[in-house]
């Protein structure tokens, strides 16, 4: 019980103490490491930031984010005007191709078509993030290589090399097939997490990453 409420008791305070985000209107519930939150906020970016704040708490094994974006007065834009913002964005990237394109509903985007990264895929979820008027972002686009499959492991292990704590006993096991990989095993820390997913993306020749490794922390 107390090693529960010690948990929700960081989370909140590291919600509270992060100034991208407003956390008046969020409740945390913690049940051994897994964590919810739930309210609202009023801007996706701050939906962003409240599962990244959460996530940086030790002890923190899983965020299931459930918040919902409330717009303030003079946020929302209607579908065509903020699929044509989107569209902006995405256009005024340097390194999003042109292959990929945004439509809007209710102030939730989705974003459609193929890029060769998974870097180029992430760069079109930052160009919409930001923008007034979004309350969700749907990611439906397809990376779609035609490169030999680099070395994946190597990748991996130089970024839990660089991200491990003191101590560290994490183990990734990376089992490509075809363009898809597949990451399994156990890290201690989030950010060790987020680094070796990040790794794998940026592999030459990947089409999908299959994220099955578990936070122990």
């Amino acid at each position: 019980m107390g090693k529960t409420k010690d948990i929700r008791t960081a989370v909140e305070a590291e919600l509270r103490v992060d100034p991208k985000v407003d956390a008046a209107d969020i409740t945390v519930k913690n049940v051994g490491g897994d964590v919810a939150l739930n309210g609202t906020v009023l801007s996706y970016p701050q939906y962003l930031g409240a599962a990244a704040a959460a996530r940086r708490v030790a002890g923190v094994t899983g965020v299931h984010n459930h918040l919902e974006v409330v717009l303030p007065p003079g946020d929302e834009r209607d579908d065509a005007t903020l699929a044509a913002a989107a569209n902006n964005a995405l256009g005024g990237s340097s390194t999003v191709p042109n292959t990929v394109q945004a439509t809007a509903r209710d102030g939730n985007l989705t974003l459609a078509g193929f890029v060769r990264s998974g870097a180029q895929r992430a760069a079109a979820e930052h160009a919409v993030a930001g923008l007034t008027g979004v309350r969700n972002v749907r990611d439906q686009i397809e990376v779609v290589s035609g490169d030999p499959l680099s070395d994946v492991t190597v990748l991996v292990q130089d970024a839990l090399d660089r991200y491990a704590v003191p101590l560290d006993n994490s183990k990734v096991t990376v089992s490509p097939s075809g363009h898809t990989v597949t990451l399994t095993g156990h890290v201690r820390t989030w950010a060790e997490h987020d680094a070796v997913v990040a790794a794998a993306w940026r592999a030459h020749g990947i089409s999908d990453v299959h994220d099955e490794v578990q936070v122990t922390s």
